[in-house]
């Protein structure tokens, strides 16, 4: 478990360290702007809020749940790619740099920040289990439900931004 966490966090830092310095001339070149990102981010982050808010079951196909058994590193897929690095982080990482042309202080506390929530989720891998068990099965559906709420705020406001940029 310590080993697949370190991979995860190593995988989606290094996933969103690479688009928070390329993602702009990248997403530039293939002409979509950082409002439209900031639409999209925020309704693929209200999604994900959504479905903390109500509790909602992801669907799998049989061959999702086949690959799922006979998967024995699980620190790519799914955990790097995409729950720490999913579009909404890698949106986020991108719409801070890039609010942020020219200024290297700024740009470091935004990377600094990174690597700070990075820690953060790989001191939560390696103690995972003992929240599970001290919180019990309610307690991380309340956590959840109300993390999901402020989600949803956090989304409302990414789009709210991005369709005033877009305007």
């Amino acid at each position: 478990q310590r080993l697949i966490g370190r991979k995860a966090v190593v995988v989606a830092g290094a996933i969103l360290v690479g688009f928070g310095l390329v993602g702009r001339p990248l997403f530039e070149y293939i002409g979509v702007s950082i409002d439209a990102l900031r639409v999209a981010g925020g309704i693929v982050l209200f999604k994900v809020a959504f479905e903390m808010i109500t509790a909602a079951r992801k669907r799998r196909t049989k061959a999702e749940s086949r690959e799922a058994e006979d998967r024995d590193d699980v620190s790519i897929f799914p955990l790097a790619i995409p729950v720490v690095a999913g579009p909404g982080s890698i949106a986020t990482i991108m719409v801070l740099v890039a609010d942020s042309p020219g200024e290297p202080s700024r740009i470091a506390v935004i990377f600094g920040a990174l690597v700070l929530v990075l820690v953060v989720v790989w001191l939560g891998f390696r103690i995972s289990a003992g929240i599970s068990r001290v919180l019990g099965e309610t307690g991380i559906n309340v956590i959840s439900r109300v993390l999901g709420v402020i989600l949803a705020a956090l989304a409302v406001q990414m789009m709210a931004d991005g369709v005033l940029g877009l305007i």
